[in-house]
């Protein structure tokens, strides 16, 4: 187990238009704001359409397990909820965003997973996010399991 204790500073709440892309526009925000270091408190909002991950049995990996080809919904999509981390890549110091989504199509289903790039606005999507203080928020890559982990430490 890793533990690493902080606490919250400053919040951040903004709106991302029609036709921005969830990532590039989070990307674009944390930048300005020098946040590299953060929780995804609340996103809610619409989507033209939802590419996401979810994991599936990969039996050549040596975990068994890990992250396939996208899954894919059209048309209108509620965002119903969105929380995650903003963190940093031991390796360069890059900020990576580490989001998991609630969604709904238009007939009700229920859909969920990892976010992804591609991921455009429909009519508007709503954030607040959270910078962390005392807490380096890591992400390494895993060799024996194959994806990125998330990696605390103290600042």
């Amino acid at each position: 187990m890793q533990i690493a204790q902080g606490k919250m500073g400053r919040v951040a709440a903004f709106r991302l238009a029609p036709g921005e892309d969830i990532l590039e526009g989070m990307e674009k925000a944390c930048g300005e704001l020098k946040i590299n270091n953060g929780l995804i408190l609340s996103g809610i909002g619409s989507l033209d359409g939802a590419t996401f991950f979810d994991p599936v049995i990969l039996p050549e990996k040596k975990s068994k397990y890990g992250y396939g080809n996208p899954l894919v919904l059209y048309g209108p999509i509620e965002l119903v909820s969105m929380s995650g981390m903003i963190c940093q890549n031991d390796a360069d110091g890059k900020t990576l965003f580490h989001i998991h989504f609630a969604l709904t199509d238009q007939y009700g289903n229920a859909h969920g997973g990892h976010l992804m790039e591609g991921n455009k606005v429909l009519l508007t999507v709503d954030l607040m996010i959270a910078e962390v203080e005392g807490i380096k928020m890591g992400r390494r890559f895993d060799n024996d399991l194959g994806v990125f982990l998330f990696n605390p430490s103290q600042k």
